[in-house]
């Protein structure tokens, strides 16, 4: 729970009273890897906090080729943000690559806690805005960048994802090809 606390109050530090009130909201679960926790289709009913393990969210294009959107580990936030704000069916997955344990909340006590707690609910909003914010910017990079650039960024932004994420969802991830990915991870030097 210290770590939770650590990672809310980075944000907006709570003071007792909604901590308290927050925390005992937050229920542990444990998946096994491979599992889907959101599927296409589904309502997100929970944000999780990760303890351990990585996941990753993505999509299915037409010909069911798999697109990494997004991934989170130990220390982050997951979940389908869209479909779990807005309580419509998803359009992204979100499975978990590893054995991983989590902290999950229910929406409908997010949604009470935000209405009875402003601080619960600035926190809520200033942590969508920085996801908000890290999306747009990825967005940009996938749009502008070159293969070696994006995989540049990557390499300086989150160099330990090399030793945690398979490299087939790495590549997917910055949008370019496995073999792509593995001709550059042999030369690019950081």
């Amino acid at each position: 729970m210290q770590a939770l606390r650590t990672t809310i109050n980075a944000v907006v530090p709570l003071p007792d009273e909604e901590w308290e009130a927050l925390i005992a909201c937050w229920q542990p679960m444990n998946a096994r890897r491979k599992t889907v926790l959101t599927a296409a289709g589904d309502t997100e009913r929970y944000l999780y906090y990760v303890l351990e393990g990585v996941q990753r969210a993505f999509c299915l294009d037409e010909g069911q080729k798999d697109a990494t959107l997004i991934f989170s580990y130990t220390g982050s936030f997951s979940g389908i943000i869209d479909s779990f704000f807005l309580q419509q069916p998803s359009r992204y997955y979100l499975e978990t690559l590893t054995k991983s344990a989590f902290l999950r909340l229910s929406f409908a006590d997010l949604s009470r806690l935000m209405q009875q707690y402003p601080l619960i609910a600035h926190w809520v909003h200033i942590s969508t805005v920085h996801a908000m914010a890290g999306l747009m910017e990825r967005h940009i990079e996938t749009l502008t960048l070159g293969a070696e650039q994006k995989f540049r960024r990557l390499l300086s932004r989150s160099p330990h994802v090399l030793q945690l994420i398979p490299h087939k969802y790495l590549a997917s991830y910055l949008g370019i090809d496995p073999a792509t990915f593995s001709k550059l991870l042999g030369a690019v030097r950081i």
